[in-house]
């Protein structure tokens, strides 16, 4: 059995992902979604290690540039 910490976080991670997805990856409007201002979305994000769309497509800040899917080999 997992902790309540861990199991906490990996349903606000879902919720957080399931967020995104229908906001098309906008934080905005998946904060908007959730009840939640932009910023603690964002810290949450940070907290759970889940990346924002400036560290996914290298914009100024990034500290990485992470692919979203790699296409499979033939």
């Amino acid at each position: 059995m997992t902790d309540l910490k861990t199991q906490v976080d990996g349903y606000e991670r879902e919720l957080i992902l399931r967020a995104l997805r229908e906001a098309g990856g906008r934080q905005r409007q998946a904060a908007r979604l959730l009840g939640i201002l932009p910023t603690t979305l964002h810290e949450k994000m940070k907290r759970l290690g889940i990346p924002t769309a400036r560290e996914l497509y290298g914009g100024a800040g990034a500290t990485a540039v992470v692919p979203i899917a790699t296409p499979l080999a033939s």
